[in-house]
């Protein structure tokens, strides 16, 4: 029987095939790194540290100080889904330099010219940073609930901060992956992602509201996509939190630059190996 007498056009049989075929190539590509990390999860132990000594230190001392103004939240509380905003950027914005890594060991070699659209390597390396994410934001749950934080825990917020995490994980990993088809190099590479972490985090809401910036700094954190990172998760993360700028906006935001930074980081990939 034909599709068209099965009521499909024959060419909405071949476009869905060719969705089925790139989320497969995606998928593929996401597993592989999935099983790097199986294989060697000390990533995620050491990167637990660091939220760890965030909240544990800096945010238990500025909670005594009650210098900065946080409204009904308690600072611990503001401060939580900063820091799991900031794993996720920390452990995404160096995910250019594993590829500049497998370029140097021919692997980049073979992925070009395979069959799989540029596009989907793409998306499976950013797939396989938002599990990253995820294990980032289980770490980061586990010790706000320690320290006493009031967390979300329905089925809806559980979902809405697990779509925060992968977007924010895939935003920054593509980004980090076009930034290392531009710069080619491990030691550039090392030297711009140390340059961009440190402004991206202390130029956004994180750590402090927009409310008490001055107006420069309050111009550069509203297109600074961390922010509405930070903004989503805090009313998706907390009881008694709530987005500053709108969780329709922050999901769209990240949403519009992963589709613009995939296209680029896409565009870029075959120059990693000329």
């Amino acid at each position: 029987m034909t599709s068209a007498a099965l009521g499909r056009p024959r060419g909405a049989w071949a476009e869905s095939g060719r969705v089925r075929a790139f989320a497969r190539d995606s998928l593929a590509i996401a597993a592989t790194e999935v099983h790097k990390l199986r294989r060697d999860p000390t990533e995620i132990i050491t990167r637990a540290a660091q939220p760890a000594l965030w909240l544990v230190v800096f945010g238990q001392v500025f909670n005594r100080l009650r210098a900065i103004p946080t409204g009904d939240l308690g600072y611990l509380a503001f401060m939580a889904p900063g820091v799991l905003a900031q794993s996720v950027l920390f452990i995404s914005i160096f995910f250019g330099i594993a590829v500049i890594w497998e370029r140097d060991l021919g692997i980049v070699h073979k992925l070009l010219v395979s069959p799989a659209p540029r596009a989907a390597l793409v998306v499976g390396k950013g797939v396989s940073a938002g599990l990253r994410g995820l294990a980032q934001a289980v770490i980061v749950y586990l010790i706000a609930l320690l320290l006493g934080i009031r967390l979300r825990f329905g089925v809806g917020p559980l979902i809405l901060v697990g779509l925060l995490v992968v977007l924010s994980s895939a935003l920054f990993a593509t980004f980090s992956l076009a930034v290392a088809c531009l710069v080619k190099t491990r030691e550039r590479f090392m030297g711009i992602g140390q340059l961009l972490t440190m402004p991206l985090f202390f130029a956004s809401n994180a750590i402090y509201p927009l409310s008490v910036m001055p107006t420069w700094l309050r111009l550069l954190a509203r297109v600074n996509p961390l922010t509405y990172v930070v903004d989503g998760l805090r009313g998706a993360m907390i009881r008694g939190g709530h987005s500053a700028l709108g969780l329709g906006l922050d999901l769209a935001v990240q949403a519009a630059a992963v589709v613009g930074l995939t296209a680029l980081a896409a565009r870029l990939y075959p120059t990693l190996v000329r």
